[in-house]
């Protein structure tokens, strides 16, 4: 299945974070690494993902350096800072919440029930 857009553009910034926060990553491997867990349906091109790293860059949540490779030309490899952890933190307290609120209205569906006489 494949999500609208903007469903995944909100979502983008919080699966970098979480992906972060479980080791180091350059950009493609993010990218490989969300298309991979998501069985396919999260592809998120260049476009999508490195302006996002940019942004949590910009705004401390994460940090790149460059690192040389024995074969090939250098990456950028990026980490969770402590900011970024605090960040994810929330962020995964404000999902779970939400999770729950929209799952009353759209998860499973309850029978109808008659009308009381």
């Amino acid at each position: 299945m494949r999500f609208r857009a903007e469903l995944v553009k909100g979502t983008t910034p919080s699966l970098v974070l979480a992906l972060l926060a479980e080791r180091p990553m350059h950009g493609y491997e993010l990218a490989r690494a969300i298309q991979e867990r998501s069985a396919g349906a999260l592809a998120l091109g260049q476009g999508v993902l490195y302006p996002t790293l940019h942004r949590l860059e910009r705004e401390g949540l994460i940090v790149g350096s460059w690192e040389a490779r024995r074969a090939g030309p250098e990456r950028r490899v990026y980490r969770i800072t402590p900011k970024g952890q605090a960040v994810l933190a929330d962020g995964r307290a404000e999902w779970a919440a939400f999770a729950d609120v929209v799952g009353r209205f759209l998860g499973q569906q309850q029978p109808m029930q008659a009308p009381s006489a």
